[in-house]
């Protein structure tokens, strides 16, 4: 019996210890140089006030490619001195029923992405103060094309 219970202890230590490492890999790591983030109704009152667009990142959890833009090519030098001069970065999760309010009417972020017609992700919508789409854009964006679209919407508008 005192054998059955050393083992079964030996077994439960061992699960812990292993469900602990493995959590402690999944958290989401701090991004140095990361944009900072915006909630859509707040970005689209300040792009009023300052005359910059809207560049919303429509994402999902699992999504690699959405993962590797948050690490690669957001906190680039050269995307952030454009983010930081000519727009308000919004980051929308494409499956969430978490409410925002776009146009003064309030939604889930999945029903806001499915507005933005969201087919893949990433999924990068560009946006004026008034909230009309500029320039959207499905699928991962390495640095320079990023720049470059960026570049494209800010011209366009």
């Amino acid at each position: 019996m005192k054998r059955k219970v050393i083992i079964g202890t030996l077994i439960a230590v061992f699960i812990g210890i292993f469900a602990y490492f493995s959590f402690t890999q999944i958290l989401p790591e701090e991004i140095e140089n990361a944009p900072d983030w915006m909630v859509l109704h707040e970005a689209l009152e300040q792009a009023a006030v300052d005359d910059r667009l809207l560049m919303i990142d429509i994402y999902e959890v699992g999504c690699q490619f959405c993962r590797k833009m948050d690490r690669e090519t957001y906190p680039s030098p050269s995307v952030r001195a454009i983010l930081d001069r000519s727009f308000h970065p919004v980051k929308i999760n494409g499956h969430s029923e978490n409410k925002i309010i776009f146009k003064g009417e309030e939604m889930s972020e999945r029903e806001f992405a499915s507005r933005m017609g969201v087919t893949a992700y990433p999924f990068i919508v560009v946006m004026d103060a008034d909230g009309n789409v500029i320039d959207r854009r499905r699928g991962y964006q390495d640095i320079v094309g990023f720049s470059r679209f960026l570049n494209n919407a800010v011209q366009q508008s």
